[in-house]
């Protein structure tokens, strides 16, 4: 055995990306024994044209070291490019937050001859979400460098990026910065000189936000109607046309080729434990200045609504309440977001998910209800209808929440609404029920004595009438 088998695998692999050891530990070190996190350097960001202000093309993308060593890259193998991964912890930027090195390296078995494919789930159709399409939009080489070595990592043949159809100048950049690395050589035969063959494709939807779940997405690929399928068989087994195909977040993808340049081990000092790496943080409602931004993992909400954002509308008392990951997340009201650190775990130790990291901020002049009740809409509106608790009991919650902005209900209807979400999630195909019922569970957890107050005012109004 020689020495550097001996070592631990992210020692290892900082090894093996030209770091020391002695780095290696200060990183570990620095990531469990942080205190306070967020104001990220601008050293330590991935997406360095955000904000548009460069140029968006090969050219520009190369002066910013994009495609920088991915020869040599691709040439340390696909072990080599997951081991990376591994040690980077970094976990999906889609919303499910799953282990990336893990799910890619499910792709790893024997050939049994089938080709295998990486599909980019670029939909984006979470409302409040729209981190993804500034990094098509403004830094489209990051993706498409990002499905090479993914694709590589993975040992699949082609990539399809499947992209929302509303997203007409981010499918146009995107199809030229493909275009583009096809004309260098960077992708397609030989891809970088280095031997592997590596297509890119990409594929417009049509508007439906349950093709943001993988398997729908699948199916709508493959030209069907955009429902989800059941698991198992899952689609490492199982995916686009029946072939292996691991389904990845664009974010997810996009942060691969840096992450492998410059080492697992860097990434992981940034955030807490099992909360690595930097993230795109999307801040809108009322808010100074709604913005998207990269920012270190577990920053406080607090300072990333004051530092980014320019705070709330009406100062941070005025504040209401924030949805932290995306529509489809519990809403948590002020009390808990003056210390809860925008990360996975913390968010779920608060009861609601870090989801997107679309932050949806509310001040005291919100109606609260009827804003969840717009978002019942938006559900109900968007169920495939596959599943009879999701297509029936989303629609029940609107009709409930409906009467509910009025006050027009009594208060024992608030734990049979309770009831109602309960026997939606978790009981479909996917997670389109259990994001319809997760915002009304938030609103009854924290707002109940508002909904009371609307309920009491109704009542005391219609008697008022009756007199």
């Amino acid at each position: 055995m020689s020495s550097l088998s001996r070592l631990s695998p992210v020692l290892r692999g900082a090894l093996n990306v030209g770091g020391s050891p002695a780095a290696s530990v200060v990183a570990l070190r620095n990531n469990s024994t942080k205190t306070s996190y967020g104001n990220l350097s601008d050293a330590d960001r991935i997406f360095t044209n955000l904000y548009g202000r460069h140029d968006w093309r090969l050219a520009g993308a190369l002066s910013r070291g994009d495609w920088y060593k991915t020869k040599e890259i691709l040439l340390k193998g696909h072990e080599w490019i997951l081991s990376e991964i591994k040690t980077s912890g970094l976990r999906g930027r889609g919303g499910a937050g799953f282990p990336t090195g893990m799910k890619w390296s499910f792709m790893n078995k024997p050939s049994d001859g089938r080709p295998k494919y990486l599909v980019v789930n670029a939909d984006e159709g979470e409302p409040g979400t729209c981190k993804d399409r500034e990094i098509m939009r403004h830094d489209p080489h990051k993706l498409v460098e990002g499905c090479l070595i993914a694709g590589r990592a993975m040992g699949a043949r082609a990539a399809y990026i499947y992209i929302r159809g509303e997203f007409y100048n981010e499918a146009s950049n995107m199809q030229v910065a493909i275009n583009e690395a096809y004309k260098a050589g960077l992708i397609g035969r030989n891809a970088c000189g280095t031997g592997y063959d590596f297509d890119v494709f990409m594929h417009r939807g049509a508007g439906a936000y349950v093709c943001g779940e993988e398997t729908a997405l699948i199916e709508s690929l493959e030209g069907k109607q955009g429902k989800p399928r059941l698991k198992p068989p899952f689609p490492a087994d199982v995916g686009v046309f029946g072939c292996p195909t691991t389904v990845a977040n664009v974010e997810t993808v996009a942060v691969a080729p840096t992450i492998c340049r410059r080492g697992g081990t860097w990434f992981a000092g940034l955030g807490r434990t099992r909360n690595s790496g930097t993230k795109l943080y999307n801040i809108s409602g009322h808010v100074n200045n709604p913005c998207t931004v990269e920012e270190e993992m577990s920053i406080p909400m607090k300072e990333l609504i004051d530092r980014h954002a320019g705070g709330v509308q009406g100062g941070w008392e005025n504040l209401l309440g924030v949805i932290p990951g995306g529509s489809s997340t519990p809403i948590i009201p002020q009390s808990v977001c003056v210390d809860v650190p925008m990360d996975f775990d913390g968010l779920v130790a608060a009861q609601t998910s870090l989801g997107t990291a679309a932050l949806i901020v509310m001040n005291k002049q919100t109606d609260v209800i009827k804003a969840i009740a717009r978002l019942m809409e938006f559900y109900k509106h968007e169920s495939c209808g596959q599943c009879t608790p999701c297509r029936e009991g989303v629609s029940w919650m609107f009709k409930i929440m409906t009467r509910f902005v009025e006050g027009d209900a009594h208060p024992d209807e608030i734990d049979a609404l309770w009831e109602v979400s309960k026997q939606v999630e978790g009981h479909t195909i996917c997670a389109l029920g259990d994001g319809a019922a997760w915002p009304v569970q938030g609103l009854i957890r924290h707002f109940r004595p508002v909904l009371e107050e609307r309920m009491a005012q109704h009542a005391a109004k219609k008697g008022a009438v009756a007199n």
